[in-house]
């Protein structure tokens, strides 16, 4: 039952609402099997300037939000054929931001934590008292006009906001993003001739609310599910080399992935096309808590890969990098090339890291060349291998394995 009382919360102040004005009354969908808890919490929140949409079952709660949109959803736990865990993953599905506040009559610590972690705004229980629910459905609807105004402010800077949200809308997001990646191409030429030497898979999803494969990667570590990605990123590129031979590929992994024994497989796909993979391990991605690393590069060279090391001179690892992984390249971050060619100390410093790569028997790659004049900087620096825009953006290869694998296509 709920338990009324004489405290009254302040004034209520309308949210934006998506698509709504912003002077129209916080509208929140009440989920509740009890008709008599159903229309005590209707009229309270009515009473309160609440613009309510009432639901019996798991069914109608569906229909209203199809129909939606809101700003707070209040729902019991528990209901004839769902629960308020499955509401919430349904509200999720519609809308990344809006708050849930889920109520029972049986709580436990392990369902109140659970309920929490999964991204319910508030847990209560009941009979609750009318000012604490009051609070509860305030405090979500201001909750969800903040949202709407931060992301407003993601659009204004060119961003999409997509981390925001709780565990279940992340995961959902997740998912949509993953069943829409793909792979896009960059070529890897040779600096004595240009022609092609590898093509560097870089990770793309066609889920417009992700704004870059950067902010795919903070979402998989946010969900640890960086070993998936991983295998899907993996799993990709084989399909693509095993239509492309006669090149090398560049396949880009996590410090995680060296974690993951399916990596190891020789039934693998990429396996299968060991000998013309290079793996690419980041330097800021540090290698500390990877157990064991140089017996598990010694397992990658058994299966006939082939190891670069990304990004040298971005961080502090690349000495601990180098000992470790022993790579057959390394690319040389595109801070150090970027105007090289205008820049007397950077010139000094990518001359002596070839040096220093060559009596090694390491191969240099220089990224990031956009122009005419880093192109012929980064050669007279004696770099062995070049990447960057001036030779072709990043695309999907489909369109590319038409043309010589010794050709770079025209930019």
């Amino acid at each position: 039952m709920l338990i009324t009382d004489a405290g009254r919360p302040r004034a209520l102040r309308a949210p934006l609402g998506l698509g709504r004005a912003a002077s129209a009354s916080p509208r929140v969908l009440i989920v509740e099997d009890d008709r008599a808890q159903l229309e005590a919490y209707t009229d309270m929140l009515r009473e309160r300037g609440f613009d309510v949409a009432a639901a019996g079952d798991a069914a109608a709660a569906l229909r209203a939000l199809e129909a939606g949109p809101f700003d707070a959803v209040l729902s019991d736990v528990v209901l004839p054929g769902a629960s308020g865990v499955e509401i919430l993953r349904a509200v999720r599905e519609r809308d990344l931001d809006v708050p849930v506040v889920l109520v029972t009559g049986s709580p436990t610590l392990e369902s109140a934590v659970a309920a929490l972690q999964l991204g319910a705004l508030h847990y209560l229980t009941k009979p609750v008292a009318s000012a604490e629910l009051v609070r509860c459905v305030e405090h979500a609807a201001e909750l969800h006009k903040l949202a709407a105004v931060k992301r407003e402010a993601f659009r204004q800077l060119g961003q999409s906001g997509a981390l925001m949200g709780d565990r279940i809308g992340l995961e959902l997001l997740f998912s949509r993003s993953l069943a829409a990646m793909f792979m896009a191409y960059q070529p890897i030429v040779r600096t004595r001739d240009g022609s092609v030497f590898g093509w560097e898979a870089l990770l793309r999803t066609q889920e417009a609310s992700v704004a870059g494969p950067l902010a795919f990667i903070d979402m998989a570590e946010r969900l640890d599910r960086v070993r998936e990605l991983g295998r899907a990123i993996r799993n990709s590129v084989a399909v693509t080399a095993g239509h492309t031979r006669g090149v090398m590929f560049f396949v880009n992994l996590h410090a995680e992935d060296l974690k993951d024994e399916s990596l190891y497989d020789p039934r693998s796909p990429l396996s299968a096309l060991a000998p013309e993979i290079v793996l690419e391990i980041t330097e800021r991605n540090p290698l500390d808590g990877v157990p064991e690393v140089r017996e598990r590069v010694k397992r990658l060279r058994s299966l006939g890969f082939r190891l670069a090391v990304d990004d040298l001179g971005s961080g502090y690892s690349g000495l601990a990098s180098l000992a470790s992984l022993e790579p057959d390249f390394v690319k040389l971050d595109r801070g150090l090339i970027h105007g090289l060619d205008r820049e007397p100390l950077k010139k000094r410093i990518v001359g002596s890291m070839v040096s220093v790569c060559r009596d090694l028997g390491i191969s240099v790659i220089a990224e990031g060349i956009d122009t005419a004049a880093e192109r012929d900087a980064a050669a007279e620096a004696g770099a062995d291998l070049l990447q960057g825009f001036f030779f072709r953006r990043p695309d999907e290869l489909r369109a590319a394995v038409s043309f010589n694998v010794g050709e770079v296509p025209a930019h």
